[in-house]
């Protein structure tokens, strides 16, 4: 069943586009992030399906019933902001309790579920506190249980981690996936962050200029991007333009610079044509940099190598970041670290296997 649907649905704020027609459908209980840059479009759709934005054309349909006409108080969505909202003034229990209250729900049956929304998220011993006395990670959590509480058909986060620091950001990622797997309640998360995306959805929507990238699952939108724009947000990528000598059912020969023929698998390859331009797509951290190149450089060990200089060695702790020179072409490969990363400056081999790469139109 789907939960939400959007059918063609268009914003413009006088001349300018921000949404570009788009239609997608998410299914009931299904996490799904909004992705893309500032000024994509993917807040703008949310406010749209919040009911905050309307649409300029098409259709919003949530839980089988055209909403367009239909006010945000209305539509029983949970609703979480970057800021959190919280009333500064009311305790947390009172924050949690609002949109109960203004449903004009029994006292008794407030207390329960406020109790058990308190519960889901940890934190039942402050609701006698004040927004003031938590930490951000805690009014997050309570901005998150006053969302639930009301049992929304559809939950609507707009960069509610943005506001925390890394380590709290990544704890709070798993913790808010556990919560929605848990009440099993419809997600649409909007965020510029890509391991958040990949991290926790279940589908992702990739946006760029009001217009839908692609749509699909995390391994699948990171794997085979759609476009050079997909390829490059999401992820670090190589990306090299050659040509397509053939392309049959068993996949697509590449001729490329640096590594000269490979073997794209069709797999790999579902956007590509014929013969003709094209491009390769090499994520960073498939690039494996060897002191030696290896035994047999031939198809039938799988392996093609290229003998690269090291420019430039970011250090990330478990990892490196390399950034290398093959003639005049610039790669970067992402390894870990086994002792101690090369050294800039050192002559090495890069390694790749043609079943990693992925190929796109020129």
């Amino acid at each position: 069943m789907s939960s939400v649907e959007l059918k063609n649905i268009v914003k413009r704020f006088g001349g300018f586009t921000a949404v570009e027609p788009t239609s997608l459908t998410i299914a009931e209980g299904a996490f799904v992030t909004l992705l893309g840059p500032s000024g994509c479009g993917k807040t703008t759709t949310l406010r749209m399906i919040a009911g905050l934005l309307d649409p300029t054309e098409g259709e919003i349909v949530i839980g089988g019933r055209r909403v367009n006409d239909v006010p945000i108080h209305r539509r029983n969505l949970g609703l979480v902001f970057q800021n959190y909202a919280l009333f500064p003034h009311k305790s947390v229990a009172e924050n949690v309790a609002f949109g109960l209250r203004y449903r004009n729900v029994p006292r008794d049956e407030i207390a329960r579920r406020v109790c058990e929304a308190l519960e889901l998220v940890q934190l039942p011993h402050v609701a006698d506190r004040y927004p003031k006395a938590l930490s951000g990670g805690q009014q997050q959590r309570i901005a998150l249980a006053r969302a639930i509480v009301i049992e929304p058909d559809v939950l609507l986060l707009d960069e509610p981690l943005s506001a925390l620091d890394a380590h709290l950001r990544e704890d709070m990622r798993v913790e808010l996936k556990r919560i929605q797997q848990r009440i099993g309640v419809t997600t649409v998360f909007v965020t510029h962050d890509q391991s958040e995306a990949l991290a926790m959805s279940d589908e992702i929507v990739v946006m760029s200029n009001g217009r839908v990238e692609q749509v699909g699952a995390p391994a699948d939108v990171y794997n085979t991007p759609a476009s050079e724009f997909v390829a490059r947000f999401l992820g670090a990528s190589n990306i090299l333009e050659g040509q397509c000598l053939s392309r049959g059912p068993e996949g697509a020969e590449m001729e490329v610079p640096v590594f000269g023929r490979v073997r794209v698998p069709a797999a790999r390859a579902p956007h590509l044509g014929g013969a003709g331009a094209a491009k390769l797509v090499i994520r960073a951290e498939k690039l494996l940099l060897r002191e030696a190149p290896p035994t047999a450089n031939s198809p039938e060990n799988g392996l093609i190598s290229a003998p690269v200089t090291i420019e430039t060695v970011d250090y990330q702790g478990q990892a490196a970041r390399y950034f290398l020179r093959a003639g005049d072409r610039q790669l970067q490969a992402i390894n870990m670290i086994d002792e101690r990363p090369f050294a800039a400056g050192a002559s090495v081999h890069v390694t790749i296997r043609p079943q990693d790469c992925a190929a796109l139109p020129g």
